[in-house]
């Protein structure tokens, strides 16, 4: 399995562009994946310069609907002719609001009247290549990070809190599974604690953002909060390789690095790394 970041906020090579967003791209020897496709089109120039051919994509998931996931979607549909997009119905059914700076929208216009045969709406439990397990995180065990209290959604009965409905799960393997998470919205420990209740099979490895913002304790979590997620990881999932970025802060990082020591691994644009299974 080879897993590459091709958009992320963090850039180490000059060649590749970087941004607020997320994709991952993910190839086995039975399929190719995108997870989410970020904020642009930027992902399509990185795949260019690291010789990733996007029309040979067979699926792409998206986690949930803020523009920062799914703003790459148009642009991939236009340069892609058979990949099966697989979200939540909730992620294109309501906007996305922010209320960090102000209100400020963060959905995306995406018009797939002429794809309407590649989408998979999905919100049970669903499998693909019997090896791909999709599913919405309904566990609420401990508690959701602090900065989805300025996080909205709007639909035909207005505006409120984002619930983040349209969050889905996405995991990899037969035995050891790959789970990634977007950014974790429903909480990084209550994600994995429901994809080991929903499949019964070990997490090998864990990519993704996790909603941990830098900040003023009042805002945020706070470092003893932090160090109680990096307890619980390092303990539940110990033998669990964590790969992170995007929505994860440095301090949060710094925080979680000190108690998971080399299981944890901050991403970055054109980060790549394999999976023998």
């Amino acid at each position: 399995m080879k897993i590459v970041v091709l958009s992320d906020n963090r850039q180490l090579q000059e060649a590749l562009e970087f941004e607020h967003g997320l994709c991952v791209y993910l190839e086995t020897e039975k399929y190719k994946c995108l997870l989410d496709t970020g904020a642009s089109n930027m992902f399509v120039h990185n795949a260019e310069q690291m010789v990733i051919d996007l029309a040979d994509v067979d699926y792409v998931f998206i986690s949930h609907g803020h523009s920062d996931h799914i703003g790459g979607l148009q642009s991939f549909l236009e340069i892609n002719s058979k990949a099966k997009i697989i979200m939540s119905h909730n992620a294109l059914s309501q906007r996305f609001f922010s209320e960090r700076k102000g209100l400020n929208e963060i959905s995306s216009k995406i018009d797939i009247s002429n794809y309407l045969d590649r989408f998979i709406f999905i919100d049970e439990y669903t499998e693909f290549e019997n090896e791909i397990f999709v599913f919405p995180c309904r566990q609420s065990i401990y508690s959701m990070p602090k900065a989805n209290r300025s996080l909205m959604s709007a639909d035909s009965n207005g505006l409120k809190t984002d619930n983040f409905n349209h969050e889905i799960v996405v995991c990899f393997g037969q035995k050891d599974l790959l789970v990634y998470t977007g950014c974790a919205h429903h909480g990084v420990l209550n994600i994995l604690n429901s994809v080991q209740s929903i499949t019964q099979k070990q997490i090998s490895t864990l990519i993704g953002g996790f909603h941990l913002l830098d900040g003023y304790p009042d805002q945020y979590e706070t470092d003893e909060e932090i160090n109680e997620i990096a307890e619980s990881l390092h303990v539940k999932y110990s033998d669990t390789m964590i790969y992170t970025g995007h929505c994860t802060g440095n301090n949060v990082f710094s925080l979680l690095k000190k108690k998971l020591e080399d299981k944890l691994i901050f991403f970055h644009t054109g980060f790549t790394f394999f999976i023998h299974k």
